[in-house]
């Protein structure tokens, strides 16, 4: 291993795994309280309610969990751009009780954060080739899936916490 894929790795290897293991946990507190009424509310512009972003996310956790196996058994794969509209695989994630979405996606966190964590350096670095991205490492990978899930949490707090009235 080269210097540099050795700092890639040291500069990764803590910060990227911490936040994978509890970037979750914010949502004991943007849900602490809200109805389920509120979950299910759809915005005026008829987007996806916050119970919708939850099933998106856990079922991302699915099709992630699948391209590092894909990374990590081929040669710099090609993977397609992910949209739940596309992905037969999504539907029974949206018709699932909140208590079970976030049940199932925690479970799938756990999986997803021991096979991550179990990798080694050499296997870190294997890359998947992103559409518009290029080809990413994957740490980098990694960083792309926890900011994708940062931007729905952040929805997901908004759509339950906005102040109506």
């Amino acid at each position: 291993m080269s210097d540099s894929e050795q700092n890639l790795f040291d500069a990764l290897a803590g910060g990227v795994f911490l936040r994978l293991a509890t970037q979750l946990d914010s949502l004991d507190v943007i849900l602490r309280g809200v109805s389920d009424s509120a979950l299910r509310r759809r915005p005026a512009d008829g987007k996806w309610s916050a119970l919708e972003h939850l099933a998106h996310l856990g079922r991302y956790h699915e099709v992630f969990l699948e391209r590092v196996e894909r990374i990590l058994a081929e040669d710099a794969p090609r993977l397609g751009l992910y949209r739940s509209e596309d992905d037969p695989g999504a539907e029974p994630w949206f018709g699932l009780p909140v208590r079970k979405v976030i049940e199932r996606m925690r479970g799938l966190r756990a999986q997803l954060a021991l096979r991550l964590a179990n990798l080694g350096p050499d296997e870190l670095l294997r890359a998947g080739v992103h559409p518009i991205y290029g080809e990413m490492p994957i740490p980098l990978w990694i960083e792309f899936f926890l900011v994708h899930e940062g931007h729905h949490l952040y929805t997901i707090l908004r759509l339950v916490r906005a102040n109506d009235g």
